[in-house]
């Protein structure tokens, strides 16, 4: 059952992930408003869904999957690691929420790079 709600809530914050393109989208700017937009906004929203589970205990297990894993994970990744990062500094380990933040972001456009470059390799090579 638990997959079952990650799926479904994954299907539809997946697809309104691609229609937010077409709300936001700005096509003359180098500016990637609509990631950018959806990312801030998919972290709002994860703020609302933990300030109601802390309240509400029982929105712990099925609604969590639903709505934090399935709808804002199909969404946009970004608010669980905002969320995560949120929760590190509230624990008061400012260091690690730094060394999270900044490791993240830099160590995935560095995967991502070395990634692409590798595959350029590889089908160059053929």
């Amino acid at each position: 059952m638990n997959w079952l709600l990650v799926a479904c809530g994954g299907a539809i914050g997946a697809s309104l992930r691609y229609g937010a393109g077409f709300i936001i989208s700005k096509p003359h700017s180098l500016f990637p408003w609509t990631t950018w937009s959806v990312n801030l906004f998919g972290c709002f929203l994860a703020g609302i869904f933990f300030a109601l589970s802390q309240r509400y205990p029982i929105l712990h297990n099925e609604a969590r999957l639903l709505l934090m894993v399935g709808v804002l994970g199909g969404f946009t990744t970004f608010s669980s690691f905002g969320l995560e990062t949120f929760q590190l500094i509230r624990q008061g380990q400012l260091p690690i929420a730094l060394a999270y933040s900044i490791s993240s972001v830099v160590c995935g456009v560095v995967c991502l790079a070395i990634g692409f470059y590798v595959f350029q390799i590889m089908l160059n090579s053929r």
